[in-house]
């Protein structure tokens, strides 16, 4: 058990990564930025912490403007339309946002440009002429995402100016092959313009200072963060050639906005100014922003963390006068029945779809115990059920219930004495402030898939113990007996409505009300006797009903059937390599191998440590596969090794040979399996 620190912090700010306002949320988005802190704004809100939470709509860039062409519409359009129902999707979702901004608001562009101008003065930005690419007949330089084109590495034909979406590889739209606009379909041209600079390499040495500090981060976060250092940080431009965003103001730059990466960041920053006037005190947020004993904690997703752990970084302490965030506690991605989530491709689950069929608690409850945390984690429908059925119901829901009815039937609805308690119950009772504990301690460390795991832990304890005390025997047999079983439980229902708050708000408030307790409850109030003897209580309504096979089975029809309206995508192919002789070929020795054990390798997010039988002997091999497959799903498979292949030390194992895996145009690995024995030569 760890101790938990006392917090040095007076005040806590956390931000969720603000979502473009060019489209609905799906599950995918929840489980990264804002069910996390969510958890952990509620956590510390219920200890009586000073948090604040701050979020807001990214309304610029080019996805937006690209989603008004496709719809024929205005940028204004766009982004009023996607945040007004997000902002609705989260309320109802129960996301406990104190104040959801915009970046369109008038304080945002201020914010931004006094900013910029604060950086612009003080000479840190670089001046640059490059040559870029120019679409003559829409008479517009081409943002990234306005050119499309051939991958130079994976040859996939509508890879984007800024990233491939095939093979992942980051690009800039001079290196694409045949680039064309994708405006008007023409070849572009290039044309000199000239644009800022920030010089993120002027700021390597204070960032790896900075980092270097950073003891309790995220191995994810620190890999990724480490990998750019270790490349050498280089200029990025802070201005573009756009008509949609904060206007450059500086004399000279007209037509040119500051780029989305520059500006949304500072979203956060006018946000909290946004909430300091609502709250009738402007000047409230410099106490969140620029007083050095407030925490900034930054929930993200994996793809933001370069944005927030280097270049928002790099922009604070350039401008001098913000504090930097203490953790960014960044998640993976989350995939939906084994596949990545793709909306042109009708596959995700909308939110306000799934608000029309089920309580928000219930989902919360089943993301939370598959945050993505370390790595890529998978949501399936089946899996919602179990957890539903299974925890919720028949752990969580019978107990209460069991408790509830009970006290309700045989000891007139009131909390019985605690009279002359056997040793077993006093350690029961003992359960509550250690598993409070556990909590805590998970909490504080951003482990929040544990802290949750921990809080089933506590109902888990009072439904075993509600069975081995057996009161439907003890009411008529020793009835003081019965009374202190149903005190102990009445205990943990107490504190577990607690305790479950920041996961589920909702059905936390509807047992405190069958608990008769007030809403002013917090977490200072989880102890042995927070309820009195005599306390009424009252049995209530079941809190979780089952959900039924037809129930689920209709969630995977909808998602299939809006895959295959989906437009279809052409699929797109890797090019063949050059062609080798049948000789070349047959030098390597391919066997059948089976799994017999398979284990994770510290520091190593995408590797599983692999014992591999091929018939003759076992082979340890390495497979970078660990975000994808879990340890004990692939025990027992049948694969192919290529097994005379020189070893190679990959995070201090030595891999003896080889798995084939295919991958699919969804970046999705799968095994090339076989019913042969192990040993088997494949040719």
């Amino acid at each position: 058990m760890n101790i938990i620190m006392p917090n040095e912090h007076n005040r806590i700010l956390v931000t969720s990564a603000l979502p473009y306002a060019n489209g609905p949320i799906h599950l995918g988005h929840m489980a990264g930025a804002y069910l996390p802190a969510d958890f952990y704004v509620r956590y510390k809100r219920a200890r009586g912490e000073d948090v604040l939470y701050i979020c807001g709509s990214d309304e610029h860039g080019v996805p937006i403007t690209i989603a008004a062409e496709n719809t024929e519409k205005n940028p204004e359009e766009i982004v009023e339309k996607y945040h007004q129902a997000n902002k609705r999707i989260f309320e109802r979702f129960g996301i406990s946002f104190d104040y959801f901004g915009r970046t369109s608001s008038e304080v945002h562009h201020e914010t931004a440009r006094n900013f910029f101008l604060k950086l612009y003065n003080d000479g840190v930005f670089k001046r640059k002429t490059e040559e870029q690419l120019y679409d003559e007949k829409a008479d517009m330089f081409l943002p990234d995402r306005y050119v499309q084109g051939t991958c130079p590495k994976c040859g996939f034909e509508e890879a984007y100016g800024d990233q491939c979406e095939n093979c992942g590889t980051s690009l800039s739209p001079t290196e694409l092959k045949d680039p064309k606009s994708a405006l008007t379909g023409n070849q572009p041209t290039t044309r000199k313009t000239e644009h800022l600079y920030l010089p993120l390499g002027n700021f390597q040495d204070k960032l790896e200072h900075w980092l270097n500090q950073k003891e309790d981060w995220k191995p994810n976060v620190m890999g990724q963060c480490k990998s750019w250092l270790n490349q050498g940080l280089e200029d990025r431009a802070v201005t573009r050639d756009l008509s949609w965003g904060v206007p450059v103001p500086v004399e000279g730059m007209e037509g040119k906005v500051l780029y989305v990466w520059f500006d949304a960041p500072i979203g956060y920053i006018s946000a909290t100014k946004e909430w300091a006037a609502e709250q009738g005190n402007p000047e409230k947020w410099k106490r969140y922003w620029q007083e050095e004993d407030t925490k900034l904690v930054h929930f993200i997703g994996k793809d933001n963390i370069v944005f927030h752990c280097i270049m928002f970084p790099s922009q604070l302490m350039a401008h001098g006068d913000y504090i930097l965030p203490d953790n960014v506690p960044a998640n993976e991605f989350l995939n939906l029945e084994g596949r990545k989530f793709s909306t042109s491709r009708g596959w995700a689950v909308w939110l306000d779809e799934y608000l029309e069929e089920f309580e928000a608690d219930l989902m919360r409850y089943v993301l939370g115990t598959i945050f993505p945390e370390t790595s890529d984690a998978d949501f399936s429908w089946k899996d919602f059920q179990n957890k539903n059925n299974n925890e919720l119901a028949d752990v969580l829901g019978n107990f209460i219930n069991r408790t509830l009815t009970f006290t309700s039937n045989y000891f007139d609805g009131k909390v019985p004495p605690l009279d002359d308690p056997t040793a077993r119950d006093r350690e029961i009772l003992q359960k509550i402030t250690d598993q409070k504990e556990e909590v805590e301690d998970r909490y504080e460390r951003y482990r929040l898939r544990e802290a949750l795991s921990e809080t089933m832990e506590l109902a888990r304890i009072g439904n075993r113990y509600f069975t081995e005390k057996e009161p439907w025997k003890t009411r008529n047999d020793d009835r003081a007996d019965c009374g202190n079983t149903l005190h102990v439980c009445l205990q943990i229902s107490a504190a577990l409505s607690i305790l479950f708050e920041p996961v589920m708000p909702e059905k936390m408030k509807q047992l405190r009300s069958y608990l008769k307790l007030g809403d002013k409850i917090q977490w200072s109030d989880v102890t042995p006797d927070l309820l009195d003897e005599g306390h009424p209580v009252e049995a209530g309504d079941i809190l979780f009903e089952k959900i039924e096979d037809e129930v689920v089975q209709r969630q995977l029809d909808k998602l299939e059937e809006r895959s295959r309206q989906a437009e279809p995508e052409q699929k797109h192919y890797e090019p063949l390599k050059n062609q080798v002789k049948f000789n070349t070929f047959s030098k390597l020795d391919m066997r059948v191998g089976k799994i017999e054990k398979a284990s994770a390798i510290p520091k190593a997010d995408k590797l599983l440590k692999l014992d591999v039988d091929i018939g003759f002997e076992n082979r340890t091999l390495v497979a970078g596969i660990a975000q994808q497959y879990k340890p004990d799903e692939i025990i027992g498979r049948k694969v192919c090794v290529v097994a005379n292949l020189a070893p190679k030390e990959m995070m201090g194992v030595e891999s003896q040979g080889m798995i084939l895996m295919a991958q699919d145009p969804d970046g999705n690995f799968h095994f090339l399996e076989t019913d042969a024995e192990p040993g088997s030569q494949i040719s």
